[in-house]
């Protein structure tokens, strides 16, 4: 019990020291553009957030008839794209500079489940548009759903995917994105490969 309390004393006062939030250095390794993907990708979930909570509470259809609501919901579907670009940018360089090391799988993993969760969460804003477009998608995309034997979905209910796009998918990609920031908060940004020199036998053979 002891050492339960003491590894839970230890974590938390690591996740909430201000040193992890706000160091005063950081590794020379990650101050180039690459590394600032990932908060590119936050920073444009904040806007998506944002946008998407203001249009929520004039309602669904409001941004077809105001303008200003019109602009937000621009806003918010451009903050989208962004999400998504710098998404697959941050995911590549994560992957290609093998991220996962040092005891970081477990952010890499959370970083991967964030994407997956991201896709169904932009897919049904696209179903909640009420056009000709909207419904075209839902139905192509219950079909597909019913022959994966997931037909219990009803991509044609607009009030059960309002709901799962404004509330419940957005809650638990929020919760995975501020699991994964709070892990690369407290491991740290996997450092670049160590150079691999070649030894002085193989160079000897090189040389003959």
């Amino acid at each position: 019990m002891a050492n339960w309390t003491q590894s839970s004393k230890r974590m938390l006062s690591e996740v909430m020291s201000a040193e992890t939030w706000l160091p005063t250095e950081m590794p020379e390794y990650a101050q180039g553009f690459m590394y600032m993907l990932g908060s590119l990708t936050a920073s444009s979930f904040v806007v998506l957030v944002i946008s998407g909570i203001l249009m929520a509470m004039n309602g669904p259809d409001v941004w077809s008839y105001n303008g200003a609501v019109r602009f937000i919901a621009a806003t918010h579907f451009w903050s989208v794209q962004a999400f998504f670009f710098f998404m697959m940018l941050h995911l590549w360089r994560v992957f290609f500079t093998g991220a996962w090391r040092g005891g970081r799988g477990l952010t890499w993993l959370l970083g991967a489940v964030a994407f997956l969760i991201a896709i169904p969460t932009a897919f049904t804003g696209f179903l909640i548009n009420g056009d000709l477009y909207a419904q075209w998608n839902a139905v192509q995309a219950k079909d597909g759903l019913n022959a994966l034997g997931l037909g219990w979905v009803n991509l044609d209910n607009a009030g059960q995917m309002f709901g799962m796009h404004v509330v419940v998918l957005p809650l638990v990609l929020t919760v995975v994105i501020a699991l994964h920031i709070t892990r690369v908060r407290t491991k740290s940004v996997v450092p670049p490969y160590p150079d691999v020199k070649p030894s002085d036998s193989s160079s000897a053979k090189a040389v003959k």
